[in-house]
């Protein structure tokens, strides 16, 4: 993943920060966008591709810390706060909600980069968690109601003949199932089967 790849936002309401920061980032080899406003930020519609997000602490509209919650649910760039007003209390609450670093203004540029290159390493990991779930998903949605019903099972440890009994089908029609779920999950072995399902969350069911 080549730095052109990558794109980093800057929220900061000190013009003087957001421009050398900018700089900082351009003179680095990456695409950088920089805002005065979490409202900004929040609006601006976002390129697909591994990110990072420089954040102040103290901001005009919406706390840092209020913008980390925010996006948690919303698969958004890792956060690195870069701030001049630090106390304990915040930089805690900032880390245990997934921050990547929290620096003291005024930043030293190495630092600041060590931190861009975890987050960004951090986001290609989620982006690629997410396109594997994505595609397992899709695998799934092939299965017809009554071999998702089987899935469980399966995955849980009935064999065929408990399996047949729980949900009233045969031997053989329920081998003919977990056949079909194999295949349409693209699953070589039952351990790589129940690695999927645990992905896709699917509730494994135990034996009698």
């Amino acid at each position: 993943m080549s730095l052109e790849e990558s794109f980093i936002f800057v929220v900061d309401d000190d013009h003087r920060v957001r421009e050398a920061l900018s700089g900082l980032l351009e003179s680095a080899g990456f695409h950088a966008a920089a805002f005065g406003s979490a409202v900004a930020f929040l609006e601006f519609e976002k390129p697909d591709c591994p990110s990072c997000l420089i954040l102040d602490l103290e901001l005009p509209d919406i706390n840092g810390l209020e913008v980390q919650q925010q996006l948690s649910g919303l698969d958004g760039p890792p956060i690195v706060f870069v701030t001049g007003h630090a106390d304990v209390p915040s930089s805690v609450q900032a880390m245990k909600s997934g921050a990547v670093g929290f620096l003291l203004k005024p930043v030293r540029k190495k630092e600041l980069l060590a931190a861009i290159a975890e987050a960004l390493q951090r986001d290609r990991l989620a982006r690629a968690a997410r396109m594997t779930t994505a595609e397992l998903r899709q695998r799934y949605d092939l299965l017809t109601p009554r071999e998702q019903e089987v899935l469980p099972l399966v995955v849980g440890g009935f064999a065929n003949k408990q399996t047949a009994a729980e949900l009233g089908n045969s031997k053989f029609t329920v081998a003919i199932q977990r056949g079909h779920i194999m295949r349409k999950m693209g699953a070589r072995s039952l351990a790589e089967l129940i690695r999927m399902a645990d992905r896709l969350g699917v509730v494994r069911r135990d034996p009698p």
